[in-house]
């Protein structure tokens, strides 16, 4: 479960780049939103919450929540590394991930093109940065 959770994450970040570049492009030269920029903040969508299933899954199977069981709250917050898998990378992703649905929420209610590009640049871009800024990159490479 854990390979899954970490090969599944390569693609979700790679797809969220793509549509965050994808949007500030768009919105830098007032392209017209077409089917492909809607697919691809679609399959962001739909590729970051199967990562979220796996990654629910995969913490209630973790050592590190036996380990928080075990030991409690207390040790993990004290240990910065299992404090990150434990709690912030968790948290963060959640985070991500609302600010993801909600983007793409938005986005369907906008009229013009620009308005589109901007609330994916806007909402994406922040899960984005949410995202990198939790990964468990010791744990990447």
């Amino acid at each position: 479960m854990k390979q899954l959770h970490s090969y599944w994450a390569y693609l979700v970040v790679i797809v969220l780049i793509a549509a965050v570049i994808n949007a500030m492009i768009g919105l830098a030269s007032n392209k017209e939103f077409k089917s492909k920029d809607l697919r691809l903040g679609l399959f962001t969508l739909i590729f970051s919450h199967i990562q979220f299933l796996i990654g629910l899954g995969w913490y209630f199977m973790s050592p590190v929540y036996k380990t928080m069981k075990v030991a409690g709250m207390g040790t993990i917050m004290k240990n910065a590394q299992l404090r990150l898998i434990a709690v912030e990378h968790p948290l963060a992703m959640i985070l991500a991930i609302v600010l993801i649905t909600v983007g793409w929420s938005k986005h369907k209610k906008q009229t013009s093109d620009a308005a589109k590009f901007k609330t994916f640049t806007i909402f994406y871009g922040a899960a984005l940065l949410l995202v990198l800024s939790r990964i468990p990159w010791s744990n990447w490479f």
